[in-house]
């Protein structure tokens, strides 16, 4: 059994989808789609940047859906292969749950572009910036990082963002709590604490703002069923039901991004291997959770050329 999994913000890199671009048609009617979706020339970014302009919260997030649903199209397209055919689940970290939800038909390639540039402005729009932030935990497990968090708060919101890996715990919340949290890293016998450059708090509860929003979006752009079962991140269980999906959306925006949970959820249900598209990030953190699990991760044309041929 197969999980297609799809990457987060973070991954996203000047020059991305550039190859893949040139050499397939497939890949090239993705990123003009997109450009159209957005009446943006968002593909001219990814190629040539510049970085801080691909960065942006709402460039990134429709620019690494784009890659990954690119990657997608040219294995299918290129090679033959077809996600419902060789896979079993999908599933996607953050924003890559959109992703992962245009991969199996519950969106259009369109609306998810659209409903990811909102996503991007709404989550920018929640917090002034300077007021949050963000901090990695490295060496930490989630009960280390929970207790930590529950004695910086002070008053203030410092949530568990993400639960990566058995080592990679995420904070977030307002910029002092976050700031008191890397300062107390040792005392919880965590190895390291460092604050990420990123742009809002992500996935606590100062985006109730961003999660009201997407709540308008996804009444007026609702996902319709879907070709394969998908893992959410905020239960990290099995999906079905589009309203469910729905529901789930909303308050991933302000919910914890549970993927280690996901990942072990799926190897409970007998996922065997493990396939990232278009990003690095998500197949090494498997490794982490599950060192019995395969993992491949498809950026390139000869990546995806030599994993089409191992399963074709």
């Amino acid at each position: 059994m197969r999980a297609f999994i799809f990457p987060g913000q973070g991954s996203q890199k000047v020059g991305m989808g550039a190859e893949l671009a040139e050499a397939s048609a497939a890949a090239r009617e993705v990123f003009e789609e997109v450009d159209d979706a957005l009446s943006q020339k968002l593909s001219a970014i990814m190629r040539e940047g510049p970085d801080d302009q691909l960065t942006l919260t709402e460039n990134a997030q429709p620019a690494i859906m784009a890659n990954a649903i690119a990657t997608l199209r040219v294995l299918e397209a290129d090679f033959g292969i077809a996600l419902a055919q060789h896979g079993a689940c999908v599933a996607g970290h953050s924003l890559g749950e959109y992703s992962a939800l245009c991969a199996v038909g519950a969106f259009s390639l369109g609306d998810t572009a659209r409903l990811l540039k909102l996503r991007g402005q709404a989550m920018q729009a929640a917090v002034p910036v300077g007021e949050g932030a963000m901090a990695a935990l490295l060496g930490a497990d989630i009960e280390k990082a929970a207790a930590l968090a529950s004695a910086a708060a002070e008053g203030e919101v410092c949530d568990v963002a993400n639960d990566n890996d058995p080592t990679q715990v995420v904070l977030s919340g307002h910029k002092g709590a976050i700031e008191r949290a890397v300062a107390l890293v040792k005392d919880y016998e965590i190895k390291r604490g460092i604050l990420l450059p990123v742009s809002a708090p992500f996935h606590c509860s100062l985006m109730q703002p961003a999660a009201d929003r997407m709540a308008e979006a996804l009444a007026a752009t609702p996902p319709g069923q879907f070709s394969l079962p998908v893992y959410a991140n905020v239960t990290a269980a099995r999906v079905t039901d589009p309203e469910e999906e729905q529901h789930l959306l909303v308050e991933q925006v302000t919910g914890r991004v549970r993927w280690r949970e996901s990942v072990q959820a799926m190897r409970a249900d007998g996922v065997e291997q493990f396939v990232e598209l278009g990003g690095k990030v998500l197949g090494p953190m498997v490794g982490r959770i599950d060192r019995d699990a395969a993992t491949v991760s498809l950026i390139t044309m000869e990546e995806i050329e030599t994993f089409a041929k191992e399963i074709g």
